[in-house]
């Protein structure tokens, strides 16, 4: 009897090598990671220096809680236009810098921000017995000194030019005194430039320096109220052309760039009577 041989299969099992893992991809990722921000770095380098301290500003406040420097203002960098519609936003983050002052309740009723035809008018106005200068001196205090470093450190950051006045009230000085209010209010609107200069602002943001006097007083009706003795700030509206241009301030101040209305030494200065 024939007997069928059996057929017999024999099944191996390979040798698996062994799961490889994902150690590959967190270096990819690394290496990708690393490539981002070196261009991120290498485009930083070749933009403006507006655009530059408006991303730094965002690092160093996110929520933009400090300074400001990294919002909608500022961070439109080089294309960013201070225009009378935008003006207001100008004053209100000015209005939250100053808020943070030492003494901002001693303060706020002797700072005025106004939008005018000209640009934003900032106003410190003097108290009775001198809230910003020594009173019938070009000396800045502790707090005007503070004040003025504040708006220096956020009015650099802008490209528009800004104007500086000063004025006094119409007390007269004694008559035998070579200093008088037209010195007066002469030097204590260089005095706040140079502040502000040395503090933020940029040395040709500064295109006018004037003294009045008693010429433009506050409130004509009472020419020895102290609040007619003040400083003006004033942020110029800056105009852009359709094809982008070069921005150019407004001309509307009247006074040459850098006028001064006395050139009088300012050394020991005469009190008022």
């Amino acid at each position: 009897m024939d007997k069928t041989r059996p057929i017999i299969i024999i099944k191996k099992k390979g040798g698996h090598a062994g799961h490889h893992g994902g150690a590959w991809k967190v270096a990819y990722a690394d290496f990708v990671t690393a490539m981002m921000a070196l261009f991120i770095v290498l485009w930083l380098l070749n933009t403006s220096k507006a655009v530059q301290e408006a991303i730094g500003g965002y690092f160093k406040d996110p929520t933009g809680s400090a300074k400001k420097i990294g919002s909608t203002l500022q961070g439109a960098g080089e294309n960013f236009v201070l225009t009378k519609d935008n003006m207001p936003k100008l004053k209100d983050q000015l209005q939250r810098a100053i808020h943070e002052m030492n003494d901002f309740d001693k303060l706020k009723s002797h700072i005025e921000m106004t939008i005018t035809a000209e640009g934003l008018r900032i106003e410190l106005m003097e108290g009775v017995k001198g809230t910003f200068f020594d009173s019938g001196s070009p000396r800045l205090n502790d707090d005007g000194r503070e004040l003025l470093v504040k708006l220096a450190q956020e009015l650099g950051q802008l490209p528009n030019t800004l104007s500086i006045e000063g004025h006094t009230d119409s007390k007269p000085y004694a008559r035998s005194a070579n200093f008088g209010n037209w010195e007066l209010s002469s030097d204590r609107a260089n005095a706040a430039r140079r502040l502000m200069q040395a503090s933020g602002i940029r040395a040709n943001q500064v295109t006018q320096v004037r003294g009045f006097a008693d010429q433009r007083l506050r409130k004509p009706d009472d020419p020895l109220d102290p609040s007619n003795r003040r400083v003006s700030l004033i942020v110029q509206y800056t105009a852009k052309n359709n094809d982008h241009d070069d921005a150019k301030p407004s001309t509307t101040g009247e006074g040459k760039a850098g006028e001064k209305s006395s050139t009088a030494p300012t050394s020991n200065p005469a009190k008022k009577e």
